[in-house]
Protein backbone atom coordinates (compact mmCIF):
# COMPACT_ATOMS: atom_id res chain seq x y z
CA UNK A 1 0.00 0.00 0.00
CA UNK A 2 1.22 3.49 -0.82
CA UNK A 3 1.17 6.45 1.53
CA UNK A 4 0.08 9.67 -0.10
CA UNK A 5 2.27 12.53 1.10
CA UNK A 6 2.54 16.14 0.20
CA UNK A 7 5.76 15.85 -1.73
CA UNK A 8 5.97 12.32 -3.04
CA UNK A 9 4.02 9.09 -3.15
CA UNK A 10 6.40 6.71 -1.41
CA UNK A 11 5.77 2.98 -1.56
CA UNK A 12 7.50 0.16 0.33
CA UNK A 13 10.55 -0.98 -1.55
CA UNK A 14 11.01 2.39 -3.17
CA UNK A 15 14.23 2.49 -5.20
CA UNK A 16 15.08 5.97 -3.93
CA UNK A 17 18.14 6.19 -1.72
CA UNK A 18 18.42 8.81 1.01
CA UNK A 19 19.91 11.45 -1.26
CA UNK A 20 17.29 10.88 -3.93
CA UNK A 21 14.46 11.11 -1.42
CA UNK A 22 16.00 14.30 -0.03
CA UNK A 23 16.01 15.94 -3.46
CA UNK A 24 12.37 15.05 -4.07
CA UNK A 25 10.91 15.72 -0.64
CA UNK A 26 12.56 19.06 -0.06
CA UNK A 27 12.16 20.47 -3.54
CA UNK A 28 9.05 22.55 -2.75
CA UNK A 29 11.11 24.74 -0.43
CA UNK A 30 13.38 25.66 -3.32
CA UNK A 31 10.74 27.50 -5.29
CA UNK A 32 8.24 28.71 -2.71
CA UNK A 33 8.65 32.16 -1.24
CA UNK A 34 10.50 32.13 2.06
CA UNK A 35 8.55 33.72 4.90
CA UNK A 36 11.64 35.72 5.77
CA UNK A 37 12.59 37.82 2.78
CA UNK A 38 16.13 39.20 2.34
CA UNK A 39 14.68 42.62 3.22
CA UNK A 40 13.38 41.29 6.53
CA UNK A 41 16.71 39.65 7.31
CA UNK A 42 18.56 42.88 6.60
CA UNK A 43 16.13 44.85 8.78
CA UNK A 44 16.60 42.40 11.66
CA UNK A 45 20.39 42.53 11.34
CA UNK A 46 20.39 46.33 11.15
CA UNK A 47 18.25 46.67 14.30
CA UNK A 48 20.65 44.44 16.23
CA UNK A 49 23.63 46.43 14.97
CA UNK A 50 21.96 49.63 16.20
CA UNK A 51 21.51 47.95 19.58
CA UNK A 52 25.21 47.02 19.62
CA UNK A 53 26.26 50.63 19.06
CA UNK A 54 23.90 51.94 21.75
CA UNK A 55 24.95 49.32 24.29
CA UNK A 56 28.68 49.85 23.70
CA UNK A 57 28.17 53.56 24.39
CA UNK A 58 25.99 53.02 27.47
CA UNK A 59 28.21 50.31 28.96
CA UNK A 60 31.30 52.51 28.82
CA UNK A 61 29.43 55.59 30.04
CA UNK A 62 27.56 53.96 32.92
CA UNK A 63 30.44 51.92 34.32
CA UNK A 64 32.93 54.80 34.07
CA UNK A 65 30.59 57.40 35.57
CA UNK A 66 29.23 54.94 38.14
CA UNK A 67 32.78 54.23 39.32
CA UNK A 68 33.65 57.93 39.43
CA UNK A 69 30.40 58.96 41.12
CA UNK A 70 30.37 56.08 43.61
CA UNK A 71 26.99 54.69 42.46
CA UNK A 72 26.60 50.91 42.66
CA UNK A 73 23.20 51.15 41.00
CA UNK A 74 24.68 52.87 37.95
CA UNK A 75 27.50 50.33 37.74
CA UNK A 76 24.92 47.52 37.94
CA UNK A 77 22.98 49.14 35.13
CA UNK A 78 26.20 49.35 33.12
CA UNK A 79 26.83 45.65 33.65
CA UNK A 80 23.24 45.06 32.52
CA UNK A 81 24.04 47.02 29.34
CA UNK A 82 27.12 44.82 28.90
CA UNK A 83 24.90 41.74 29.07
CA UNK A 84 22.77 43.37 26.36
CA UNK A 85 25.86 43.77 24.22
CA UNK A 86 26.71 40.09 24.62
CA UNK A 87 23.11 39.13 23.86
CA UNK A 88 23.22 41.24 20.69
CA UNK A 89 26.19 39.21 19.46
CA UNK A 90 24.31 36.00 20.30
CA UNK A 91 21.34 37.27 18.26
CA UNK A 92 23.57 38.15 15.30
CA UNK A 93 25.18 34.70 15.46
CA UNK A 94 21.84 32.89 15.63
CA UNK A 95 20.29 35.09 12.97
CA UNK A 96 23.12 34.26 10.58
CA UNK A 97 22.95 30.51 11.13
CA UNK A 98 19.14 30.23 11.24
CA UNK A 99 18.99 31.44 7.62
CA UNK A 100 21.02 28.46 6.41
CA UNK A 101 19.18 26.28 3.89
CA UNK A 102 18.06 22.73 4.76
CA UNK A 103 20.81 20.16 4.39
CA UNK A 104 21.32 16.42 4.82
CA UNK A 105 21.52 16.76 8.63
CA UNK A 106 18.76 19.37 9.08
CA UNK A 107 15.87 18.57 6.75
CA UNK A 108 13.68 21.30 8.21
CA UNK A 109 16.35 24.00 8.14
CA UNK A 110 18.15 25.66 11.05
CA UNK A 111 15.40 27.82 12.51
CA UNK A 112 15.88 26.44 16.01
CA UNK A 113 19.10 28.37 16.30
CA UNK A 114 16.73 31.16 17.34
CA UNK A 115 15.19 29.05 20.12
CA UNK A 116 18.67 28.10 21.32
CA UNK A 117 19.75 31.77 21.22
CA UNK A 118 16.71 32.78 23.30
CA UNK A 119 17.64 30.09 25.83
CA UNK A 120 21.21 31.42 26.02
CA UNK A 121 19.88 34.96 26.46
CA UNK A 122 17.65 33.84 29.30
CA UNK A 123 20.45 32.02 31.14
CA UNK A 124 22.77 34.97 30.60
CA UNK A 125 20.24 37.36 32.11
CA UNK A 126 19.73 35.13 35.15
CA UNK A 127 23.49 34.91 35.79
CA UNK A 128 23.89 38.67 35.47
CA UNK A 129 20.89 39.27 37.73
CA UNK A 130 22.20 36.96 40.45
CA UNK A 131 25.56 38.78 40.39
CA UNK A 132 23.84 42.17 40.71
CA UNK A 133 21.68 40.84 43.54
CA UNK A 134 24.66 39.55 45.47
CA UNK A 135 26.59 42.80 45.13
CA UNK A 136 23.60 44.85 46.32
CA UNK A 137 23.02 42.60 49.34
CA UNK A 138 26.66 42.99 50.42
CA UNK A 139 26.24 46.79 50.34
CA UNK A 140 22.98 46.64 52.31
CA UNK A 141 24.67 44.48 54.97
CA UNK A 142 27.36 47.12 55.35
CA UNK A 143 25.55 50.49 54.99
CA UNK A 144 28.45 52.52 56.36
CA UNK A 145 30.36 51.71 53.17
CA UNK A 146 27.72 53.41 51.03
CA UNK A 147 29.13 56.68 49.75
CA UNK A 148 27.38 59.86 48.66
CA UNK A 149 27.03 59.75 44.87
CA UNK A 150 27.89 62.58 42.51
CA UNK A 151 25.19 64.52 40.65
CA UNK A 152 26.53 63.38 37.29
CA UNK A 153 25.29 59.84 38.07
CA UNK A 154 21.70 61.07 37.94
CA UNK A 155 22.17 62.73 34.54
CA UNK A 156 23.76 59.58 33.10
CA UNK A 157 20.91 57.45 34.49
CA UNK A 158 18.38 59.73 32.76
CA UNK A 159 20.33 59.61 29.47
CA UNK A 160 20.37 55.80 29.69
CA UNK A 161 16.62 55.75 30.38
CA UNK A 162 15.81 57.77 27.26
CA UNK A 163 18.26 55.82 25.09
CA UNK A 164 16.97 52.40 26.17
CA UNK A 165 13.30 53.27 25.85
CA UNK A 166 13.93 54.63 22.34
CA UNK A 167 15.91 51.50 21.47
CA UNK A 168 13.08 49.28 22.74
CA UNK A 169 10.46 51.00 20.59
CA UNK A 170 12.65 50.80 17.50
CA UNK A 171 13.63 47.13 17.99
CA UNK A 172 10.08 46.01 18.82
CA UNK A 173 8.72 47.61 15.65
CA UNK A 174 11.32 45.78 13.55
CA UNK A 175 10.80 42.47 15.42
CA UNK A 176 7.02 42.56 14.88
CA UNK A 177 7.48 43.38 11.20
CA UNK A 178 9.82 40.43 10.57
CA UNK A 179 7.92 38.14 13.02
CA UNK A 180 10.93 37.04 15.06
CA UNK A 181 10.44 35.85 18.65
CA UNK A 182 14.18 36.10 19.23
CA UNK A 183 14.18 39.77 18.22
CA UNK A 184 11.04 40.39 20.26
CA UNK A 185 12.81 38.87 23.28
CA UNK A 186 15.80 41.11 22.64
CA UNK A 187 13.53 44.15 22.31
CA UNK A 188 11.80 43.45 25.62
CA UNK A 189 15.23 42.97 27.11
CA UNK A 190 15.83 46.60 26.11
CA UNK A 191 12.52 47.58 27.77
CA UNK A 192 13.64 45.86 30.97
CA UNK A 193 16.81 47.95 30.71
CA UNK A 194 14.72 51.12 30.44
CA UNK A 195 12.78 50.12 33.55
CA UNK A 196 16.01 49.36 35.39
CA UNK A 197 17.44 52.75 34.36
CA UNK A 198 14.32 54.42 35.80
CA UNK A 199 14.82 52.60 39.10
CA UNK A 200 18.52 53.53 39.07
CA UNK A 201 17.61 57.18 38.51
CA UNK A 202 15.25 57.04 41.49
CA UNK A 203 17.89 55.34 43.62
CA UNK A 204 20.57 57.84 42.70
CA UNK A 205 18.13 60.71 43.28
CA UNK A 206 17.28 59.31 46.71
CA UNK A 207 20.96 59.07 47.57
CA UNK A 208 21.46 62.70 46.57
CA UNK A 209 18.52 63.69 48.79
CA UNK A 210 20.14 62.07 51.83
CA UNK A 211 18.88 58.47 51.66
CA UNK A 212 22.06 56.52 50.80
CA UNK A 213 20.42 53.09 51.13
CA UNK A 214 18.29 53.80 48.07
CA UNK A 215 21.25 53.35 45.72
CA UNK A 216 21.93 49.65 46.61
CA UNK A 217 18.17 49.09 46.96
CA UNK A 218 17.82 50.24 43.34
CA UNK A 219 20.60 47.84 42.34
CA UNK A 220 18.76 45.04 44.21
CA UNK A 221 15.49 45.73 42.37
CA UNK A 222 17.27 45.82 39.02
CA UNK A 223 18.86 42.44 39.78
CA UNK A 224 15.45 40.90 40.57
CA UNK A 225 13.99 42.30 37.35
CA UNK A 226 16.82 40.87 35.30
CA UNK A 227 16.45 37.42 36.90
CA UNK A 228 12.70 37.38 36.26
CA UNK A 229 13.11 38.39 32.62
CA UNK A 230 15.85 35.82 32.09
CA UNK A 231 13.72 33.03 33.55
CA UNK A 232 10.84 33.93 31.27
CA UNK A 233 13.00 33.86 28.12
CA UNK A 234 14.78 30.63 29.09
CA UNK A 235 11.58 28.78 30.02
CA UNK A 236 9.77 29.72 26.81
CA UNK A 237 12.77 28.80 24.66
CA UNK A 238 13.16 25.47 26.43
CA UNK A 239 9.52 24.63 25.78
CA UNK A 240 9.89 25.47 22.09
CA UNK A 241 12.96 23.24 21.86
CA UNK A 242 10.83 20.44 23.35
CA UNK A 243 8.35 20.66 20.44
CA UNK A 244 5.76 22.85 22.12
CA UNK A 245 2.61 23.17 20.03
CA UNK A 246 1.50 26.41 18.41
CA UNK A 247 -1.03 28.43 20.40
CA UNK A 248 -4.76 27.71 20.01
CA UNK A 249 -5.39 30.75 17.83
CA UNK A 250 -2.74 29.68 15.32
CA UNK A 251 -4.00 26.09 15.34
CA UNK A 252 -7.55 27.23 14.60
CA UNK A 253 -6.30 29.36 11.70
CA UNK A 254 -4.46 26.34 10.29
CA UNK A 255 -7.56 24.18 10.70
CA UNK A 256 -9.81 26.74 9.00
CA UNK A 257 -7.39 27.23 6.11
CA UNK A 258 -7.17 23.49 5.44
CA UNK A 259 -10.93 23.00 5.65
CA UNK A 260 -11.43 25.86 3.19
CA UNK A 261 -9.45 23.96 0.54
CA UNK A 262 -11.78 22.52 -2.14
CA UNK A 263 -11.94 18.72 -1.88
CA UNK A 264 -11.09 18.53 1.85
CA UNK A 265 -14.18 17.17 3.60
CA UNK A 266 -12.66 17.06 7.07
CA UNK A 267 -9.49 16.53 9.04
CA UNK A 268 -8.25 14.87 12.19
CA UNK A 269 -5.02 14.27 14.14
CA UNK A 270 -3.88 17.86 13.56
CA UNK A 271 -0.58 18.30 15.38
CA UNK A 272 1.83 21.23 15.47
CA UNK A 273 5.31 21.99 16.79
CA UNK A 274 7.41 25.13 16.83
CA UNK A 275 10.76 25.52 15.10
CA UNK A 276 12.13 29.00 15.56
CA UNK A 277 9.25 31.35 14.80
CA UNK A 278 7.67 28.92 12.34
CA UNK A 279 5.33 25.96 12.74
CA UNK A 280 5.52 22.40 11.43
CA UNK A 281 2.14 20.73 10.90
CA UNK A 282 1.07 17.09 10.64
CA UNK A 283 -2.52 16.38 9.68
CA UNK A 284 -4.79 13.64 8.31
CA UNK A 285 -7.05 14.90 5.52
CA UNK A 286 -10.44 13.34 4.89
CA UNK A 287 -10.99 13.17 1.12
CA UNK A 288 -13.53 11.32 -1.01
CA UNK A 289 -12.48 7.71 -1.49
CA UNK A 290 -13.80 7.33 -5.03
CA UNK A 291 -11.36 9.73 -6.69
CA UNK A 292 -7.95 8.85 -8.15
CA UNK A 293 -4.71 8.90 -6.23
CA UNK A 294 -3.54 11.80 -8.43
CA UNK A 295 -6.65 13.83 -7.59
CA UNK A 296 -6.25 13.17 -3.88
CA UNK A 297 -2.60 14.10 -4.08
CA UNK A 298 -3.44 17.42 -5.76
CA UNK A 299 -5.97 18.27 -3.03
CA UNK A 300 -3.30 17.60 -0.39
CA UNK A 301 -0.82 19.79 -2.29
CA UNK A 302 -3.39 22.60 -2.49
CA UNK A 303 -4.11 22.35 1.25
CA UNK A 304 -0.42 22.59 2.06
CA UNK A 305 0.11 25.49 -0.31
CA UNK A 306 -2.79 27.46 1.21
CA UNK A 307 -1.42 27.04 4.74
CA UNK A 308 2.23 27.77 3.95
CA UNK A 309 1.42 30.84 1.84
CA UNK A 310 -0.88 32.52 4.37
CA UNK A 311 0.42 31.53 7.82
CA UNK A 312 3.86 31.36 9.53
CA UNK A 313 4.12 27.65 8.72
CA UNK A 314 7.33 26.03 7.49
CA UNK A 315 5.91 22.69 6.41
CA UNK A 316 2.69 20.65 6.33
CA UNK A 317 2.89 16.85 6.12
CA UNK A 318 -0.43 15.32 5.16
CA UNK A 319 -1.84 11.80 5.18
CA UNK A 320 -4.96 11.19 3.09
CA UNK A 321 -7.80 9.14 4.59
CA UNK A 322 -10.61 8.16 2.17
CA UNK A 323 -14.18 8.89 3.28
Amino acid sequence: MCRLGVYVIQCPGSPFRQNSFWNISMSPHNHEQDIRSPENNRAAKRSTQVSVVVNVFLTCLQVAVGWFAGSQALISDGIHSLSDLISDFVVLFAGHHSKAAPDADHHYGHYRYENAASLVLGVLLMVVGIGMLWSAILKLLNPVAIAQVHMIALWVALVALVAKESLFRYMLAVAQRVRSSMLIANAWHARSDAASSLIVALGVGGNLLGFPLLDPVAALVVGLMVIKMGWSFAWNALNDLMDRAADLEEIEKIRATILATPGVQGLHDLRTRKTGDLIIVDVHLEIRGDITVAEGHQIAVNARKNVVSTLPVLDVMTHVDPV
